[in-house]
């Protein structure tokens, strides 16, 4: 088993305390090391939209780029929205996007050096950014019935993770 509590099995509900309540775990004890998640996702959209993505022809402006910086951001200011995360000093971001004919699927990279791990920042920078996308393009998704048929983020998962001792 892992020293780290929050990589505890299944039984071991690590953000609740004996009676029950919920709690933030302590990781003072733990020495820093150096930690890296990536996670993954994508958001399917008509070959138009894609299209326009494609050509920087949407009318909100540089989806691409807006999405990026949304992603940054939502690593950023994750231990806000996620009630029991841990503030962590973020050294490193790196965002790829991948244009398919239907679907952009976004790769965020996180770094940090630290006592606790940065998946849920990675997922939180996927995510952001996934709907950063959907906001800039919602015009163009947009059916009749102002519905989204053919519009989806789909495929949020961690892809790889990464703990190291300092100085290895």
């Amino acid at each position: 088993m892992s020293d780290d509590p929050e990589e505890g099995s299944a039984d071991e509900l690590t953000h609740t305390d004996a009676s029950g309540e919920v709690r933030m775990v302590d990781v003072g004890e733990k020495p820093d090391t150096s930690r890296r998640a990536v996670a993954r996702g994508e958001i399917r959209l008509t070959p138009s939209t894609i299209a326009a993505v494609e050509a920087d022809e949407v009318g909100k402006g540089d989806v691409l780029a807006t999405a990026r910086v949304g992603a940054v951001q939502a690593v950023k200011h994750t231990w806000e929205t996620i009630p029991m995360c841990h503030q962590i000093p973020i050294t490193n971001v790196d965002t790829e996007f991948v244009v398919g004919d239907d679907r952009i699927e976004l790769t965020v990279d996180v770094e940090t050096t630290g006592k606790t791990g940065c998946e849920m920042e990675a997922l939180e920078g996927v995510t952001t950014g996934l709907n950063v996308v959907w906001d800039m393009v919602k015009a163009a998704e947009k059916d009749a019935d102002g519905g989204y048929p053919d519009t989806g983020i789909s495929g949020v998962e961690v892809v790889a993770k990464e703990k190291r001792a300092l100085g290895e």
